[in-house]
């Protein structure tokens, strides 16, 4: 089976763009991860492209994943649209990295993107409900913001967890995406501020929610030949791992828990040969403060019960043992929904890379990324590692 590497990697800003188009967002992104190739990179020689998106506004056509790929100049290039929810761009990486290993194509493109702040707040808040349980759920009155409160509920009463040790996941988040350009909330907050915010779904506030937002982003893979003519400095794609769970919430054995997270991560740490704690920095899934709390757990970074703890302890803090969200997060970075799972790839490139800025962590060499999809029906965890094999 052959290696996987990313030899390029962008995003666009995150935010309100309304003088751009899906197509142009993703150009934007796209000339942006070919500068960042350290080679001469050749847009005609990519063979596979795989583009995630919900599809939730921009005025799209029917087929917006070759749209925006011929907008890029990659015409020639067979596109594939990926609609899996919030891992829509996730799930994307995962099929390049399948194309690329299994010798379908020598370069690869995963990207995605999404306009969402055209919308009014009714068809926003219809659009990320029907990333989960519609029928029984959404129907019934819960939103999206609701469904993981009632997560949050369970968990502070199972566990003890605080609304304190909630707040801390946005404090950390904004001050990280404060030194990230490309972050739509980038102004740090004090832990008052996030405690004291305006409830959204008791127990969730408004600083336990991410923006709705414009964006794309865009990771070039390639194989090993094809990225040695590329690049000296790679970053290698050494585990994919993919689960799909329960849509529901009655459905599932947990509410303090997604188990598809912990399916995934089991998969993709076997394929690199890793376990949770050779894992040194993480971009994870925190579309709600308690997402990221309950990633700690499933991933396996704390033992179950003692995310709050964890985070009060400083462990993913920029200087902590595993430092989580550098980029921000989908918290202060914003959540553009397609472009969500390639755009915590940039951060994971550009940290093992050492070109991240104000927010470079020094000396990492394993990073994760996880991707999730509505509360959980799917996710997406990848494993990568600096340098070649």
């Amino acid at each position: 089976m052959r290696e996987a590497y990313v030899v390029g990697a962008a995003q666009t800003d995150f935010g309100s763009f309304p003088r751009e188009s899906y197509r142009s967002l993703f150009k934007s992104a796209f000339d942006r991860a070919a500068d960042s190739v350290d080679g001469a990179f050749d847009r005609t020689e990519v063979d596979e492209a795989y583009v995630g998106t919900l599809g939730v506004g921009g005025r799209q056509l029917g087929l917006p994943g070759p749209a925006v790929t011929e907008y890029a100049g990659l015409d020639g290039a067979a596109c594939t649209r990926v609609e899996n929810a919030c891992a829509a761009s996730g799930t994307a990486l995962r099929q390049a990295v399948i194309a690329i290993r299994a010798g379908v194509a020598d370069i690869a493109v995963a990207g995605g993107f999404e306009v969402m702040t055209d919308m009014s707040g009714d068809r926003t808040r219809y659009w990320l409900g029907v990333s989960g349980e519609t029928e029984w759920e959404r129907m019934a009155g819960t939103t999206f913001a609701g469904v993981y409160a009632q997560m949050a509920d369970a968990h502070m009463a199972e566990h003890g967890t605080t609304r304190e040790q909630l707040s801390r996941v946005a404090v950390k988040n904004h001050g990280n995406g404060a030194e990230n350009p490309h972050a739509q909330l980038g102004f740090e907050c004090s832990l008052e501020d996030a405690m004291d915010a305006t409830v959204v779904a008791d127990p969730l506030n408004l600083y336990d929610c991410c923006p709705t937002s414009d964006g794309a982003s865009v990771a070039i893979l390639a194989s090993r030949e094809a990225a040695e003519a590329l690049t000296d400095d790679p970053v290698q794609v050494t585990g994919a791992g993919q689960a799909s769970g329960r849509v529901g919430l009655f459905q599932r054995p947990t509410l303090t828990g997604i188990p598809a997270t912990g399916d995934a991560a089991e998969e993709a740490y076997e394929d690199a040969g890793v376990e949770p704690d050779d894992i040194e920095f993480a971009e994870v899934h925190d579309c709600f403060s308690i997402a990221e709390l309950l990633a700690y757990e499933d991933l396996g970074f704390c033992e179950k019960g003692a995310a709050g703890e964890y985070i009060e302890s400083g462990a993913t803090e920029p200087d902590g043992e595993r430092p989580v969200n550098l980029s921000g997060g989908l918290k202060s970075k914003g959540h553009p929904i397609g472009a969500t799972g390639t755009g915590q790839v940039v951060e994971v490139f550009k940290q093992l890379r050492g070109e991240a800025g104000d927010r470079q962590v020094d000396g990492l060499g394993r990073g994760l990324a996880h991707n999730v999809g509505g509360s959980g029906g799917a996710v997406t965890v990848h494993v990568f590692e600096e340098g070649w094999a």
